[in-house]
């Protein structure tokens, strides 16, 4: 019997949800029976079923549950929260076996899931695809174990490394580098812009090009020096602004109060207890830099245009890092960064 195939069905079910399940992590879940998929499902929106629940409910004939082998990529929950425990589901339908992908260090769950499919005299077996499992939940895993979102930092540069031509907004990438980022922005959970990008280049930040859900956009202006008709406060999203002035929610805006000194860790400290899993920095390269030399990233992203050459603006920020994978998107390539810290 080949564990890895169905973890990597699991996997591919999940991946499907990758944006829309915040801040619960991403699953999937294949149900088997005599080699054969009787049944699967992933966990679609945060708030509905669970993977598990929706792979049972998928199988025609539920008398075939008890012999069969549940395949999913991530421990079963134990605790409840909008929705029942899965462990407890699985215990009560009596399945003969369970294999999972990873266990969830998340301290609701680490090791509990198992405990109680274990005691319940379930046959289990983890550690299929670890690698992989965990690369999915990178942002979940990282907001519980880090106690701060996944950080990505994202930037687009000339030739001769500038981000603008006389510090005045300039097209860097193409439009398939363009649908690229939005399709990225509908990923992640938030993405993040200072006072002086949002002044000058008045980003909606928003996923206009692809059909996707929009990300939390977090704006760092602490004299809040950006005007309240600047694209940043329309109704399109979500919208978080620390500032050093006041603390309270108009409609879809929410301002923050912080601290100007140690900013990065307080910022870090209030995203993590409002629940933010993962940040795209979009800002301009000041805030960029400030994240790089504290090494506060988990992924950079630099788009670049070669051919390209501006002589003269704001210098691209300095990142010493080996590239771990480049893509080719017409003229324009993308270079991905990954942290090993």
């Amino acid at each position: 019997m080949n564990y890895e195939n169905y973890i990597q069905r699991c996997l591919d079910l999940a991946h499907k949800a990758l944006g829309k399940t915040y801040p619960n992590p991403l699953v999937g879940c294949v149900i088997v029976h005599n080699n054969v998929i009787i049944g699967e499902g992933f966990h679609e929106k945060s708030g509905q079923a669970h993977a598990e629940i929706n792979a049972i409910n998928s199988v025609k004939n539920p008398d075939l549950l008890k012999e069969s082998t549940i395949y999913v990529s991530l421990e079963p929950c134990a605790h409840f929260g909008k929705t029942p425990p899965c462990a407890d589901k699985i215990v009560e339908i009596g399945f003969k076996k369970v294999v999972i992908g990873t266990l969830d260090s998340h301290d609701k769950v680490n090791g509990k899931g198992k405990q109680i499919l274990e005691d319940a005299g379930i046959e289990f077996f983890s550690g299929v695809l670890e690698k992989e499992c965990r690369e999915l939940n990178k942002r979940f895993f990282t907001f519980h174990q880090k106690r701060r979102p996944f950080i990505i930092l994202k930037w687009a540069e000339s030739g001769d490394s500038f981000l603008d031509k006389d510090f005045k907004p300039t097209q860097i990438g193409n439009p398939l580098t363009k649908q690229f980022v939005h399709q990225l922005r509908s990923q992640e959970h938030a993405i993040l812009v200072g006072t002086q990008t949002a002044l000058t280049d008045n980003p909606s930040l928003t996923t206009r090009e692809i059909v996707g859900r929009n990300p939390i956009r977090i704006l760092i202006d602490f004299d809040l020096k950006v005007p309240i008709d600047f694209n940043l406060y329309n109704d399109e999203a979500v919208t978080v602004i620390f500032n050093s002035k006041k603390e309270t929610i108009e409609e879809n805006i929410t301002f923050i109060k912080l601290e100007k000194e140690n900013f990065l860790e307080n910022l870090m400290a209030k995203l993590f207890e409002n629940q933010i899993q993962s940040v795209i920095v979009e800002g301009g390269s000041f805030t960029l830099q400030q994240f790089i030399d504290q090494n506060l990233w988990d992924e950079a992203i630099i788009i670049k245009n070669d051919k390209l050459h501006l002589m003269h603006g704001t210098k691209a920020p300095i990142l010493s890092s080996d590239i771990f994978e480049t893509k080719q998107f017409s003229d324009n390539k993308i270079e991905f960064y990954k942290n090993s810290h």
